[in-house]
């Protein structure tokens, strides 16, 4: 599971008809020691109804699809969870 916070949405008029109804935030990884962004953004299907500037939990591989009632779908990763604070 990572951390970081969602900096934008994707729009997406035509869909895969398993992605239809889902939404799509950008997410910027980031590393817990220091805070700092980490790699590249990427694309998250949302499960928590998270916004811009919100502190989220995602994961990545199969377990992305667990969250949704198509749990085969075709996803790379996904918001499972918002992060209130974080305390080192």
């Amino acid at each position: 599971m990572f951390l970081g916070p969602v900096v934008g949405t994707v729009w997406a008029t035509n869909k895969w008809t398993d992605l239809v109804g889902l939404k799509f935030l950008i997410f910027q990884p980031m590393d817990l020691e220091n805070g700092e962004d980490v790699g590249a953004t990427l694309v998250t299907a949302d499960s928590q109804y998270a916004g811009e500037d919100d502190l989220v939990n995602y994961v990545t591989s199969k377990e992305a699809s667990f969250p949704f009632e198509r749990k085969y779908t075709a996803l790379d990763a996904a918001v499972v969870g918002h992060g209130d604070r974080i305390d080192l």
